[in-house]
């Protein structure tokens, strides 16, 4: 499958540029030599049991992944192209009001939903991995995501972004869906403060979400993403 796949790439599509290089691998936008359409091809090393699950999962909030296939640890996903405005490059620009915020952080949500209910933890949410398009926000990336183990007491392997992951990422125990929801905690502060909450927490409502969501013990936070939901 790995084969073929490489072969069927090289004859139907052409690379326009390099996307993201990292020490576990490469993302290349591609376009289609017929058609035109681009799509996104992820070149990794790890596990992509995430990315089978999600072939051809149909959600507004995450991208469609139409192709898998590995080979000795290495890893080809072809996935949509998400053409909009990145989250974490708009950041840097200003900051988002409370109603944005919270329209935001809620398709995130739904997104982590649809990732919680094939059993899966994305361990990356931030905003670099949040794409605009329109008034769609869509969560990106499941090179650090990983299935639920319950028979596992950590990880087995340690990923995520500092300041951004969960307490328990770091080999404390396993995660499960409340390390997303530790992320989305820290997303809601960056987006209105700018700051990580251990810095300056925003005020109001949406600060005691982020101060729920945060709590280091998984047992405190809120259970799952419909809770957080409701709670925005």
């Amino acid at each position: 499958m790995y084969v073929w796949m490489e072969q069927s790439l090289e004859q139907f599509f052409q690379e326009e540029r390099l996307l993201k290089q990292s020490p576990r691998g490469s993302v290349h936008l591609l376009r289609h030599r017929k058609t035109g359409r681009r799509f996104v091809l992820r070149h990794f090393t790890g596990n992509d049991e995430v990315y089978r699950k999600l072939l051809h999962c149909t959600c507004r909030n995450l991208p469609i992944v139409y192709e898998a296939a590995s080979r000795d640890g290495e890893n080809l996903v072809l996935e949509e192209y998400i053409q909009g405005d990145n989250l974490g490059e708009l950041l840097q620009g200003a900051l988002f009001t409370a109603e944005e915020t919270r329209n935001i952080v809620t398709q995130v949500c739904r997104a982590l939903w649809v990732l919680h209910a094939l059993g899966a933890v994305h361990r990356d949410v931030k905003p670099e991995n949040i794409i605009l398009r329109g008034d769609q926000a869509v969560l990106i990336d499941f090179d650090a995501a990983r299935l639920h183990k319950p028979e596992h007491e950590t990880d087995t392997q340690v990923l995520g972004t500092t300041g951004f992951a969960a307490p328990e990422q770091y080999g404390l125990s396993q995660t499960d869906q409340r390390a997303d929801i530790y992320a989305a905690g820290i997303l809601i502060n960056v987006m209105l403060t700018g700051e990580h909450p251990s810095r300056k927490l925003s005020e109001g409502h949406l600060g005691r979400v982020v101060r729920r969501c945060t709590q280091v013990s998984p047992e405190k936070r809120y259970p799952n993403v419909l809770r957080l939901m409701e709670a925005l």
